[in-house]
């Protein structure tokens, strides 16, 4: 198996268990806070990284002062972007708050060009007009806190984007279950304070098993996102992420009968058909 099959079937997997996340935090309910079920869904993610590396010779500390510097500042920006993303999926349909979050790919563009020093193609910016009209027909701007979830889950987009740029510049310094540890730690403590502001509720039983489920598919997509980027350059497989879209949709009407509006179908639709050309052009 070549390497360019292994990263597109990780990225399949990551897609698979980042719609099942979606899924398992829209069943949780909104009786529990964002910060708890975050702090829930990385602390499965810490003890199964610990138990999965248990005697390899894998540093969980990082190789360098340097490279720890930008683990951090990823983070930083995945977890805001986990944040607005988890706030969006309670407040919007699966199938919306989804196709928001996977507008990441072109903010990875947009930031590999700037700070990777990655050319930004003449047919990319084009792309990036269309996905941005295609995100507008999702959000339906209006002068209300009605648009506050589809903002937060444009805004989600952007902060994946910058830590998606920062996990590509560390794949040749860190090994994928050292990022994915480092993210889920650093999570899991930085939810602590704003889950006890907010107030902490004691899960019952039901919500127990779906806040586990939550962070074992989580850790399940994190997981291959990294081995996808570690196998395979970013323009092979990144595509695959909006799989989970169709993943996401098709949850969100076998259990809550959701179905996106036409705005929603059309923005749909001019977003995965650029995501599509943009990955036609670029193989070329």
């Amino acid at each position: 198996m070549n390497n360019k099959l292994k990263g597109t079937i990780w990225m399949c997997v990551s897609a698979f268990g980042m719609a099942l996340m979606g899924a398992t935090v829209k069943f949780i309910g909104s009786d529990i806070s964002t910060f708890e079920k975050l702090f829930f869904r990385n602390l499965i993610g810490v003890v199964i990284l610990l138990f999965s590396i248990k005697g390899q010779k894998t540093s969980v500390w990082g190789s360098s002062n340097k490279s720890r510097l930008f683990i951090v500042f990823r983070c930083v920006a995945g977890l805001t972007g986990a944040v607005l993303y988890f706030y969006s999926i309670n407040k919007l349909y699966l199938a919306d708050s989804s196709l928001l979050n996977k507008l990441s790919p072109f903010f990875i563009a947009i930031f590999a060009s700037i700070f990777l020093k990655e050319k930004l193609e003449k047919h990319q910016i084009l792309v990036l007009i269309f996905i941005l009209f295609g995100a507008l027909l999702v959000i339906k701007p209006k002068f209300s806190f009605e648009m506050l979830p589809a903002l937060a889950g444009f805004l989600s987009a952007i902060f994946a984007g910058g830590a998606y740029t920062l996990l590509r510049y560390l794949r040749t310094m860190e090994e994928p279950s050292t990022l994915v540890l480092w993210f889920s730690a650093f999570s899991m403590f930085g939810m602590i304070p704003p889950m006890l502001v907010q107030g902490f509720v004691m899960p019952n039983k039901v919500q127990l098993f779906y806040l586990i489920l939550t962070g074992v598919f989580a850790t399940v997509g994190q997981i291959g996102l990294a081995y996808a980027y570690k196998y395979a350059r970013a323009s092979d497989v990144s595509i695959y992420q909006y799989l989970s879209i169709i993943f996401s949709a098709i949850i969100g009407f076998m259990f809550w009968k959701e179905i996106p509006d036409i705005y929603s179908f059309i923005g749909g639709f001019i977003i995965i058909g650029a995501a599509i050309f943009n990955y036609k052009l670029s193989k070329r």
